[in-house]
């Protein structure tokens, strides 16, 4: 018997209710920019590619020593005067312990507080770091009249990691982002400056333990696990080598980009296959028509449970930009 109209038109949203937090659906690459002819150019590129990838302005390393003033308020600056149809930005502050963080925060939130989409922090050393940072950008968010905006953590030193769990557990925490330079530069020479690099970074020991538990407390919390840098530049095959086995062998969702070159593969390879995206669009629209009860879809039993999964896959490439069958797109965008 098919389902009642009125049950068969019931968006994923409300059809597929799951206790606890929703894993934030967000672009797959998140790239890095410095200065302010840089951020233009990643500005510009992120409306030709309609959103694929998050910005992320940078405050820490991006500043010169001594005008870390001057450079928070040249990136308030801009993002006050960007419009939001392009994509998402967000600006990574200096850690906590460096005495101008708390003049990054100050700065960016009375200058552009409402276009920031996310702070990205940097090395914690553990869960008390990010809990003291997060209720100053609470406060600071107060006076200046809009809401805190989520946090991206850089999980690059031993305590971090080992606590990463319980960061994740934090409900302002939206990604958890490795850093594997501050994390193998933690290891007192113990690791080589190729464990930064391909194949020893998805090899070592003490990297694969590391990803896989970030990744692990991540998922756990429905935080969105981040993978480091590529060191290859201008190595495009590289790159998308380095995002595919992040993906695939370590089941990272998303990942940093250094250098304009680097966003397109990131973004090809950390999105859902093609395939795998027309198969789940049209196994919910099939459980859509059967007001999400189980269905046989070509052989197959499906229910709730992997209609969750497939509302998921679709999410992200629609986050991703990528083209949906018209009746997909219709029916749930």
């Amino acid at each position: 018997m098919s389902a009642p109209t009125s049950a068969s038109a019931v968006h994923p949203r409300d059809a597929l209710h799951a206790p606890g937090r929703r894993l934030p659906v967000i672009a797959p690459c998140e790239h890095i920019a410095g200065n302010e002819k840089m951020i233009a150019k990643a500005i510009a590129l992120q409306r030709e590619l309609r959103g694929a990838f998050d910005l992320t302005c940078d405050c820490e390393d991006g500043a010169t020593v001594g005008a870390e003033r001057e450079h928070a308020t040249m990136v308030a600056r801009v993002l006050a005067g960007t419009s939001d149809a392009g994509g998402r930005i967000g600006v990574r502050v200096h850690d906590v312990t460096h005495p101008h963080w708390r003049d990054d925060v100050e700065i960016l939130l009375a200058g552009a507080g409402e276009r920031i989409a996310y702070l990205t922090l940097p090395k914690p050393e553990g869960v008390a770091d990010v809990a003291r940072m997060l209720d100053f950008i609470e406060r600071r968010s107060a006076l200046a009249g809009c809401a805190a905006p989520p946090v991206h953590v850089l999980i690059e030193t031993h305590g971090a990691l080992e606590q990463a769990g319980a960061i994740a557990a934090l409900a302002e925490v939206e990604t958890l982002d490795f850093g594997v330079m501050d994390f193998v530069s933690a290891h007192h020479g113990a690791l080589g400056f190729d464990a930064m690099r391909s194949p020893a970074q998805f090899e070592h020991p003490l990297l694969v333990r590391a990803k896989t538990a970030l990744v692990s407390a991540a998922l756990a919390h429905a935080v969105v696990p981040a993978h480091n840098v590529s060191l290859a530049l201008r190595d495009p095959e590289s790159v998308r080598s380095d995002a595919r086995i992040a993906r695939e062998r370590f089941g990272f969702l998303r990942m940093w980009s250094i250098h304009p070159s680097q966003i397109a593969p990131i973004v090809e390879a950390m999105s859902p296959g093609h395939a795998e995206v027309e198969r789940a669009g049209r196994i919910l629209l099939a459980a859509q028509a059967a007001g999400w009860g189980p269905i046989d879809f070509a052989g197959d039993l499906h229910d709730r449970a992997s209609y969750r999964h497939c509302w998921t896959v679709v999410q992200r490439a629609y986050a991703a930009g990528m083209p949906l069958e018209a009746a997909v797109a219709h029916a749930f965008f």
